[in-house]
């Protein structure tokens, strides 16, 4: 699951005034150490990235209140599950999921062993009332602004009563809380820069669950993305829910800066806040802390890639930067993206999408599309199935439409096209994104590819995987191979190693090959 929506304006009337209490009304925050807690914490993350780096964000706090963290469920004082509200589907496993624990909870009452459950994350935000009364199994409720509250919600928990905190912050970024990785020894790494959202894309609930956009100083991402380069992570990924509009404005010598311009054919409902480092200057500065690791982001917004290119022109430029765009497009008809508030048509993205081939030669496209929106026909169905065939992307995340309340689409918009025809649209679009990703990958046959190796193959214990730089899996045979720097011996990559491969076939989610010898980033980018 990924959120993919934005938001341009803030929600009027009850909604504005859920959106904004307790991050103006002065309401004291819960601080780390302020609720020391005992006991062992359970966690599940569900949906997209950002919740990944919730959970780290959640542990760290935990971890420093003196819990201490289990992987078996059932040593578990407390379970929290970090959830998603993007889709019906999403919050349906989390149902689901509850009706399995219940079943542990009562075991536990019955042996006297109390177990606490907790509800994290953009369902809370979205169903706290519904959780806390659906047969009074969840015992705490905390929304993705209200983690710094966790240690004092569990203390009341304890005490045998609910507890929930949904406050949404016009300024919380968790800019002093360093994530505790939740997979240790991993290679790879997300770095959360910015939260919330200030596009209202119709269709989306993202702003109503995670707040405004705001961004998270520089100073501390870098502080971050150190720390995880002296661990040994190989690979970090900028994340946010538009990253290409962030602006760092924590510093007063920051604010003078003019309020961005949109690129040509690109508009917005919300009026750009002038000031702040941009996010070329962060991804500048990011790229420079290590050599070694490979830079990602994600989700940017086509309107926020002005035409003077600087974002492009570092991708193009920096060797540790990859050659990879995200570039979410939701539908090819340009009146679906009207009623979707995009601030976009369908020519002024393929226009994007031939100034970034330009500009960043081989580059690889993901996005995402939507099927079955509110109103959408048969034609506007074919225009989105012609620009899958016309971009060819590399990789894609397609889903039918789902309505969510609170929306600009569940007030103003009828869902009118019915559940078999979106997921007839839905199969049809994955049929082509298939079929075209497949031709794309199989352009790299023959070629050697830069592959970051994360670990063993789940198909086959003989065999690694690893992603190359246009974050496409690639498998090759775990064998003894050169080294590169020349020393004579052969080696064996390992997770966390960059490896040469040269690709002998593709699919449209795989690309398959021979192992050449293990390198580095650095002498991979000397030699191209």
């Amino acid at each position: 699951e990924r959120p993919v929506g934005r938001r341009a304006a803030l929600p009027a009337g009850p909604d504005l005034r859920h959106f904004l209490r307790g991050a103006a009304a002065g309401e004291p925050r819960s601080e780390p150490g302020s609720a020391p807690g005992t006991g062992r914490v359970y966690l599940e993350t569900y949906g997209c990235q950002m919740n990944v780096n919730d959970t780290e964000i959640a542990w760290a706090i935990l971890q420093k209140n003196g819990y201490t963290r289990t992987k078996e469920l059932d040593e578990a004082d407390v379970i929290l599950l970090v959830t998603c509200s993007v889709r019906e589907k999403a919050e349906q496993a989390i149902w689901n999921r509850l009706r399995h624990l219940k079943a542990l909870k009562v075991r536990r009452q019955q042996d006297r062993v109390p177990l606490r459950i907790g509800i994290l994350g953009c369902m809370a935000e979205r169903l706290k009332e519904e959780i806390l009364h659906r047969e009074k199994l969840v015992d705490i409720v905390a929304g993705p602004d209200a983690y710094r509250d966790l240690p004092r919600l569990l203390a009341v928990a304890e005490s045998g009563q609910q507890a929930a905190n949904v406050l949404l912050s016009l300024d919380e970024t968790y800019a002093d809380i360093l994530p505790v990785q939740t997979s240790a020894g991993g290679t790879t790494a997300f770095v959360s820069i910015m939260r919330g959202c200030d596009n209202m894309c119709s269709y989306c609930i993202v702003p109503f669950t995670r707040g405004r956009e705001r961004s998270r100083p520089i100073t501390s991402i870098l502080q971050e993305v150190r720390m995880l380069s002296d661990q040994g992570v190989k690979e970090v990924t900028l994340l946010g829910q538009n990253v290409n509009s962030f602006r760092d404005m924590s510093e007063v010598q920051f604010q003078s800066a003019a309020a961005p311009v949109l690129s040509r054919g690109f508009s917005t409902v919300y009026k750009a806040k002038p000031g702040g480092l941009c996010f070329a200057h962060l991804l500048d500065q990011v790229s420079r802390i290590d050599p070694e690791m490979r830079i990602r982001f994600t989700s940017p917004h086509p309107k926020d890639f002005p035409d003077e290119a600087s974002v492009l022109q570092l991708i193009q430029e920096r060797h540790n930067i990859c050659k990879q765009l995200h570039l979410p497009a939701q539908s090819g008809s340009t009146r679906v993206l009207e009623a979707m508030r995009r601030g976009y048509t369908r020519e002024a993205y393929l226009e994007l999408v031939h100034h970034v081939r330009e500009s960043i030669p081989g580059v690889s496209l993901s996005s995402d599309f939507i099927a079955g929106f509110c109103g959408e026909t048969e034609e506007d169905h074919q225009q989105t199935v012609s620009l899958l065939r016309e971009v060819r992307y590399n990789v894609g995340f397609l889903f039918a439409y789902s309505m969510r309340q609170k929306t600009r689409a569940y007030h103003r918009l009828q869902d009118d096209v019915p559940a078999d025809i979106k997921q007839r649209r839905l199969e049809e679009l994955i049929t082509v994104f298939r079929e075209e990703a497949a031709r794309a990958n199989e352009a790299m046959v023959g070629q050697s590819q830069l592959v970051l190796v994360e670990g063993p193959s789940k198909r086959s214990a003989l065999e690694l995987c690893g992603r190359n730089d246009g974050n496409i899996k690639v498998i090759f045979p775990d064998a003894e191979t050169e080294d590169a720097a020349g020393c004579e011996a052969l080696v064996r990559a390992q997770p966390g190693d960059y490896v040469l491969v040269k690709v002998t076939s593709a699919s449209s989610q795989t690309l398959k090959g021979v192992l050449l010898c293990r390198t580095t980033l650095s002498r991979s980018a000397a030699c191209r």
